[in-house]
């Protein structure tokens, strides 16, 4: 649950910012053909959202290595939970201090990222390029050995004929359905609900009255004081969020347009960032933190640096997807307009780029509160570093087995979240679908 849930939310905000983003035009052509959902989907929603997509799975890829270490050896109480896996052997050698075990298991897994990026990543880039929105074709476009060998390949088009083709024809002729009547540009309201909705609704009722209910008892039964912590490490946690969050949005913009509309630069950067977001921070933390924990200030320092480790590339990926995304007949136009530095980034890229760039901070900021819970509690070689934060509330809690403090830790963050997402980031996601959707 920890690695699917450091995975699932980059990718679903991507398919959601695509779903409000898709030109009008689209929309309305699906609507006079009378597309079916499956149709519509497969030929208008899903290749609109492939590139946003495709990179958003290169970032949920490193989100769980990321979590790697914490999903497979944790404590709770005076339990002690241990799976096999490169994760739990990382963890072990950073809690050991053994240095050269350590360098052994990161070398073992960028091996396996360096295959992944050649065998998938790179061939799924190379095949969505078809999917762009664009009336003229790239100068240079992506390409993959692999994907080249697989289109010669004997073996794959037996595949694409025999297995994946009949799939194909199978599944449109079980979900294209066509509708009975034209549908208008937002899908209908039904305000009817049958008797088998109406009861899933009420157990669904009971059984969140119950969790309530229990929920409500045990934090009855923490003491006053540890609200206090818990608010102060509220306000902590949020201002290293903040400061991550800024410091990636800083730098990931100006490179993330570099490697999305230069074709020289992304062949050298592309790669390098995708095993670079791919390598779990958890893995070099501990030794970083070293170095750090000597200068003043160092803890906080390192819990800093390890969000911004975790969280940055959410931001860059999706800044690197919408450069792609950029139509190359706009750039043309903007170069036989003569715009050049910041009139450029203000007229075409930075509009672009904003719904992508709203995206990225949604999931960045979301990956920053989840990485605090393993950047203010760490250990070390025996030693442990806190800082004052919820993470380090939440982590504590858990190694403790003090539930209600855990529950109470873990509901203001979902608060925090909750309300950040509703006051901002929802109001921003109006102002992308309406001022800087891809119309034609």
């Amino acid at each position: 649950m920890l690695i699917f849930t450091s995975q699932v939310w980059n990718l679903t905000f991507s398919f959601y910012q695509s779903l409000r983003t898709i030109p009008v035009e689209y929309r309305e052509a699906a609507a006079v053909f009378r597309f079916s959902r499956w149709l519509r989907f497969k030929q208008v929603e899903l290749p609109f959202a492939s590139m946003g997509l495709i990179w958003n799975s290169v970032m949920s890829w490193g989100g769980g290595w990321f979590f790697l270490m914490a999903a497979e050896i944790f404590t709770l109480g005076e339990r002690d939970f241990r799976l096999p896996g490169l994760g739990a052997y990382l963890q072990t050698a950073a809690s050991q201090g053994d240095t050269s075990a350590l360098l052994i298991g990161i070398g073992t897994l960028i091996a396996i990222i360096v295959l992944l990026d050649q065998l998938v990543w790179q061939p799924l880039l190379a095949w969505a390029e078809q999917f762009k929105v664009s009336q003229v074709s790239d100068d240079n476009p992506t390409t993959s050995w692999f994907l080249n060998s697989l289109r010669w390949s004997g073996l794959a088009n037996w595949g694409s004929r025999r297995i994946f083709g009949p799939l194909n024809r199978r599944l449109n002729r079980l979900l294209n359905r066509p509708p009975a009547e034209v549908s208008g540009l937002e899908p209908a309201e039904n305000g009817k609900r049958s008797l088998l909705g109406w009861l899933v609704l009420i157990l669904v009722a009971l059984g969140i009255g119950y969790g309530l209910v229990q929920a409500l008892g045990l934090l009855l039964t923490l003491p006053a004081a540890a609200w206090g912590d818990i608010l102060i490490g509220a306000l902590a946690t949020l201002l290293r969020v903040v400061a991550a969050v800024c410091i990636a949005l800083a730098w990931t913009i100006p490179i993330g347009v570099l490697i999305g509309t230069n074709p020289r630069a992304a062949a050298v950067l592309q790669p390098v960032v995708q095993i670079a977001a791919s390598i779990p921070a958890t893995a070099l933390f501990p030794v970083l933190l070293l170095g750090l924990l000597a200068i003043p200030a160092g803890a906080n320092i390192a819990a800093v640096l390890l969000m911004l480790l975790g969280t940055q590339w959410y931001l860059l990926f999706n800044v690197i997807a919408g450069a792609s995304a950029i139509p190359q007949d706009l750039l043309y136009t903007s170069d036989l307009l003569h715009l050049k530095g910041w009139k450029r980034w203000r007229t075409l890229i930075l509009p672009a780029l904003f719904p992508y760039i709203i995206t990225g901070l949604i999931t960045s900021s979301g990956g920053a509160w989840n990485a605090s819970i393993v950047a203010e509690f760490t250990e070390f070689g025996g030693e442990i570093s806190r800082v004052t934060g919820l993470g380090a509330l939440i982590t504590s809690a858990t190694a403790g087995g003090d539930y209600a403090l855990l529950l109470a830790s873990t509901l203001t963050m979902i608060v925090l979240v909750v309300t950040i997402n509703r006051l901002v980031w929802r109001r921003l996601y109006r102002v992308a679908e309406y001022r800087y959707r891809m119309d034609q």
